[in-house]
């Protein structure tokens, strides 16, 4: 990108973090003896709400070799590979109409019994499966709760949620204005 003056842009934002970026990269380059300027959109010509780091056309490469040999602290990406962090599929089910509805009922008896679950799938496209996953220290109790919800039956259901609905009614009034 061309700038008056000889300039090249070789940096822009307009991230939130967009003008200590800009600052931290015009610090970088100039440890390295390269001249570099930062411009807000009060500059001519640059973009409104952005921020770029601007070099002498001569040093733009060696500019841009920096700046890619020395991530920004937002842009690194921090993973625990720890394996007790490994989530592990408990119940699998094809696309259909009724996938959705079936892994999201999953869902609600895990956590409804204090585990943690999550849903893998995407409504938008229900011809795809849907997944429901926990925690991999945590499959052996997922499946035994699903094991018993089946035994139990929609009956159970029904009458677990006759009961919340019951303890629901029992609430003290001065309680429901909280």
């Amino acid at each position: 990108m061309e700038q008056a003056a000889g300039l090249v842009t070789v940096y822009r934002s307009m991230d939130e973090t967009a003008k200590c970026d800009c600052e931290t990269i015009v610090q970088l380059l100039t440890d390295e003896g390269i001249s570099a300027t930062m411009l807000d959109d009060e500059c001519p010509g640059v973009l409104n709400g952005c921020f770029e780091v601007q070099v002498a056309q001569e040093s733009a490469a060696r500019a841009e070799e920096l700046i890619a040999a020395n991530p920004l602290p937002d842009d690194l990406e921090e993973v625990d590979d720890a394996s007790e962090l490994d989530m592990e599929t408990i119940y699998h089910s094809e696309g259909s109409t009724t996938a959705e509805f079936e892994a999201m009922s999953v869902k609600s008896v895990l956590e409804s019994n204090g585990l943690a679950a999550m849903i893998v799938g995407d409504s938008v496209l229900p011809n795809f499966p849907f997944e429901v996953r926990v925690a991999r220290e945590h499959a052996d109790r997922a499946r035994e709760l699903m094991a018993e919800a089946l035994r139990s039956g929609p009956a159970a259901a029904d009458e677990a949620e006759l009961e919340s609905e019951r303890g629901m009614t029992e609430i003290p009034a001065q309680h429901l204005s909280d």
